[in-house]
């Protein structure tokens, strides 16, 4: 970094500057290898900065360093900058060939963790189970050890009975394992698991754009679907069978729905199955008590005719509130698409 940045007039408080002074003396010590961040400017930003620039003077090396150090601190704090896998692959993309880009990439998309042991304890346990179904028990046993017990109790029940068992025997047999034969098995890891779940986690857009589909209203999202069936019928289909709407809630078992009543406004409730399929209606009635559902089918009827949005909305509410029970594991969900039946 240069001590000293000249022009006419000298600088030495850095409480004197103003924002533009401040980023331009940034710029300026992080020199023209940099400059690329002038790309993230605006012509006003970039103006604005210039024009502070060019009558910088002399910068003492004290004041550079006071505010690269507020710069720094700045960054590590809330809001300062957001960053992204995008952000990051394009930074990358200039200092990396594309292929080590990826593969760093790839790994960074995976399970959080400093060490693969750390990773395989973030991945779930039945797509962990999936894969160490296919190997040595005697592999099985080596990753087992070594991920936390309640991690490994989990995995293990999600094995193959049989399989499990001898990799339990092999694990009550085990000794110290080799360093170069735990290097193989992190390496076979890292290239042939960790690499392809990387790969299957990045975020589909069908699965966005059906998130954003179901949060429209019933005429938005028919006029939508209609408009892209004509210009992509198969992303359409896609889209829709992702979709989770209030007439899946049909797919719930008595459990589910129980649990659904419990955390659903009454009167919110009562405005949603207004529009619902009179199956659906008489799904959730059958889950209330004979009381609670003669109290709901008049509350309803003294409600009237009642707006097709104000259903729209309430229905909305419940899936929303469904769904926030599927994410608490309290409940599980499957899209209209799916051919699954809810378990618990």
């Amino acid at each position: 970094m240069s001590a000293r940045l000249v022009g006419k007039k000298g600088v030495v408080d850095p409480k004197a500057l103003s924002g533009p002074e401040k980023a331009a003396i940034i710029l300026l010590a992080l020199g023209e290898e940099h400059a690329h961040i002038w790309q993230q400017l605006d012509d006003e930003e970039i103006k604005e900065i210039s024009q502070a620039m060019a009558s910088l003077g002399t910068v003492n090396a004290g004041v550079v360093e006071d505010l690269l150090l507020e710069f720094v601190s700045g960054m590590s704090g809330a809001g300062a900058i957001m960053g992204s896998f995008e952000q990051t692959q394009r930074l990358l993309s200039q200092i990396m060939p594309p292929e080590k880009v990826e593969a760093l990439m790839e790994e960074i998309r995976g399970p959080a963790g400093r060490t693969m042991w750390d990773k395989l304890g973030n991945v779930n346990e039945a797509v962990l189970a999936n894969y160490l179904k296919n190997e040595y028990p005697q592999t099985v046993a080596v990753v087992l050890s070594k991920i936390k017990s309640e991690h490994a109790a989990r995995v293990l029940a999600a094995l193959p009975e049989d399989f499990a068992l001898e990799c339990v025997t092999r694990m009550l047999r085990m000794e110290p394992v080799q360093r170069e034969i735990l290097d193989k098995i992190e390496q076979t890891l890292r290239t042939e698991f960790m690499s392809n779940l990387a790969r299957t986690s990045k975020r589909d857009s069908h699965e966005l754009m059906a998130e954003i589909f179901n949060a429209f209203d019933r005429q938005t999202e028919a006029r939508f679907i209609t408009a892209l069936e004509e210009r992509n019928r198969e992303a359409a289909e896609r889209i829709r069978a992702l979709m989770f709407v209030f007439e899946d809630l049909s797919k719930l078992d008595p459990g589910g729905i129980q649990t659904l009543l419990r955390a659903v406004d009454k009167d919110q409730m009562g405005l949603a199955l207004k529009g619902a399929s009179d199956a659906l209606r008489e799904m959730f009635f059958s889950n209330m008590s004979e009381r609670a559902a003669k109290i709901m089918r008049e509350d309803m009827e003294t409600m009237g005719p009642v707006r097709l949005r104000d259903v729209d909305q309430a229905q909305m509410a419940m899936v929303q509130v469904a769904k926030d029970l599927a994410a608490k594991g309290e409940i599980m969900l499957a899209g209209s698409g799916g051919d699954d039946e809810l378990v618990y």
